[in-house]
């Protein structure tokens, strides 16, 4: 019997009004009724779910830091076999990917939900501000360095000093990342966007404008795993996880070993790739957790996907837009279609969703493998997942 770990279903929360949860929405049934969506679409019930995994920044203080708990308690799941609440940011739910696979293949359980929600933009929940001056934050945050604005333009003008890429580099990555999104219903923002408008908006922190930043909606999502074997049975097309892998390196900006060098996802990479017995070079669609711009730039670089410095390079003249060379962020990212907060979760389901065909104007055009790459905190961690729908040999 094979106990090759696939996903089998994936949903996302719908929103209204630019990001905002549709009334009657609070962030324990926002993530219900994607769990509901997602088992459905697989032919599975809650019954059937033996592994849980959220992560998420609700309910803190209070039961929201026993989210694993509150969730199987609401939800119903009995007794189950694993539960994971590991929070290292938004990279978090590619990470439980990851750990989901090796509980799967190892025979622990059979059955695992991934899950977030987030009513941020509703509740204006989104402020990092206040946070106590405990262990590294006493020395930027009392500086008044903005968080996480400030971190993110600090490697930014990093990466323009050591590597030459600028301010037209990350606007091609919004302006490329907004054309997705104009194909995408579901998308907060679809109207077009220009190299100029990104280049003379609002400015953020140097070199960072508003363009260069994501968004901030409500939003939640599920993702559910399997084995290949019981997939055989269930109505939805089975996603191979080939590979994952994961790191992390600090808590703040100023502990990051190179700024213009994304360590975490190199490593993280490197495990997946190895795993998945597969090379930056295999794949032929890319999610990156698109926080920033400059979070794009730092990524490819750091997958692979091109040479180190070589970023600006590959996303001139919009290679990764509708039509490019090398589709990226083909739901809007974070940038255009959502931000909830924490982004992972949806890098793992527009993945699966193209892999799965069917996406009509959205569909990347031969797509067979993808890396879903996600990002915590400022540069934080990093958590890499390859999938295929294909078998693996």
């Amino acid at each position: 019997m094979s106990r090759q770990p696939v996903i089998v279903g994936v949903s996302d929360a719908p929103t209204e009004n630019r990001g905002r949860a549709l009334p009657g929405t609070h962030v324990l049934n926002m993530q219900r009724d994607c769990a509901n969506e997602a088992l459905n679409e697989a032919g599975l019930k809650m019954t059937d779910v033996d592994g849980l995994a959220v992560a998420g920044m609700w309910g803190m203080p209070g039961p929201g830091a026993m989210q694993p708990n509150l969730l199987a308690e609401y939800l119903g799941i009995r007794m189950p076999k694993y539960l994971d609440g590991t929070n290292v940011g938004g990279s978090a739910f590619v990470l439980h990917a990851g750990h989901a696979y090796e509980m799967i293949k190892s025979g622990v359980c059979d059955t695992v939900l991934i899950l977030y929600g987030s009513m941020q933009k509703s509740q204006a929940a989104r402020s990092l501000g206040g946070r106590p001056a405990l262990f590294s934050n006493q020395f930027d945050m009392t500086a008044g360095l903005p968080s996480p604005a400030g971190a993110y333009a600090m490697a930014a003008n990093r990466h323009f000093h050591d590597y030459g890429s600028s301010r037209e580099t990350l606007a091609e990555i919004a302006v490329a990342t907004r054309a997705w999104a104009g194909l995408n219903p579901a998308a907060a923002f679809r109207d077009p966007l220009t190299m100029d408008e990104v280049l003379n908006a609002t400015p953020i922190v140097d070199p960072l404008g508003r363009q260069d930043c994501c968004l901030v909606t409500d939003g939640g999502g599920a993702v559910v795993m399997t084995t290949e074997e019981r997939a055989k049975d269930l109505s939805a097309k089975p996603i191979y996880v080939l590979g994952h892998g994961e790191s992390a390196s600090h808590v703040n900006i100023n502990y990051m070993p190179d700024m213009s060098r994304l360590e975490v996802a190199e490593t993280s990479s490197r495990s997946a790739y190895e795993m998945a017995g597969l090379k930056a070079s295999d794949m032929d669609i890319a999610m990156i957790y698109d926080s920033f711009t400059i979070t794009v730039l730092l990524t490819m670089e750091a997958l692979g996907l091109c040479g180190r410095g070589e970023g600006k390079d590959f996303v001139k003249n919009q290679r990764t837009a509708p039509g490019g060379e090398f589709p990226m962020n083909t739901n809007g990212g974070g940038l255009s279609y959502c931000h909830p907060g924490m982004y992972g979760i949806f890098l793992l389901i527009e993945a699966t969703r193209q892999l799965r065909g069917g996406l009509g104007d959205r569909q990347a055009p031969n797509v067979n493998t993808a890396v879903c790459h996600g990002t915590g905190g400022v540069l934080s961690s990093g958590a890499t997942v390859v999938l295929s729908n294909q078998k693996p040999d």
